[in-house]
């Protein structure tokens, strides 16, 4: 199991205070890695950290405004300068706006999108250099089933997912030969409380277990798997790749 040992890796997870980033933040500290978990407020990461302590785990939390540019870059070079580099960086944070696209605020628009892309390319972007110099590097960015499709009331979202699967594939051609791996996985339906609107409307939430071949939501642990994979030697040779989790949906 050496090849998914991520013992003496430092790990940044934005996102990690519930839900899915918490759930992979949890995964790489049991394989080993020293986790930076991220949240928008401070303390919002303190459950995470506390879970990953009582299993013996390493991690501290920080926190950052994603939908703010400059807070975005000074944090990165912070946690630079406090941690000298960064292995692995998991960009989960993430938000979402419900609203049909005919009415669709521009504000809400564009915090999305900030949100989704735009930190996700400026942490990439701020600890590539770090990890160039160190000949290695592994970049996870947090796709989704609505990378592939357009969905419904979501328009930024769908927007904002599409583009995290075309970034990811844009920096695995330019940073491959720096041994830097960028890969992103897409996360089918998973309980969180980004799906809570479509968990809670009955008609929906029947909608969609029957279309998942596994007859059933995804659970947040269940992406822990993937992702060391691929924050791990074990994907040294895959790049540019967007990994679904979900359950067969995309089979169906």
């Amino acid at each position: 199991m050496q090849l998914f040992n991520l013992e003496g890796k430092k790990a940044l997870v934005t996102g990690a205070s519930r839900g899915l980033g918490q759930k992979i933040a949890q995964g790489l500290a049991l394989a080993g890695a020293e986790v930076i978990c991220s949240s928008s407020g401070d303390g919002g990461c303190q459950q995470t950290v506390d879970t990953i302590k009582a299993a013996h785990g390493v991690a501290s939390q920080v926190s950052v405004d994603l939908s703010n540019a400059d807070a975005v870059k000074t944090f990165a070079a912070d946690i630079l300068a406090a941690h000298g580099t960064i292995d692995i960086l998991i960009n989960v944070g993430g938000t979402i706006h419900r609203q049909p696209a005919v009415d669709y605020d521009y504000a809400q628009w564009q915090n999305v999108m900030q949100v989704n892309l735009d930190a996700s390319f400026l942490l990439a972007q701020a600890f590539a250099p770090s990890m160039m110099a160190k000949g290695q590097g592994k970049i996870i960015n947090i796709a989704s089933m609505l990378s592939y499709s357009g969905g419904m009331t979501v328009p930024a979202y769908t927007a904002s997912k599409h583009a995290i699967a075309g970034l990811t594939k844009a920096l695995a051609n330019e940073w491959a030969i720096n041994n830097i791996q960028v890969n992103a996985i897409a996360p089918g339906y998973f309980r969180t409380d980004n799906t809570q609107a479509l968990q809670d409307d009955e008609t929906r939430n029947a909608e969609i277990e029957k279309r998942i071949p596994a007859g059933q939501w995804g659970e947040p642990e269940q992406l822990q798997g993937a992702a060391i994979f691929l924050a791990s030697s074990a994907s040294d040779y895959v790049n540019g790749h967007i990994l679904a989790v979900d359950g067969g949906w995309l089979a169906r």
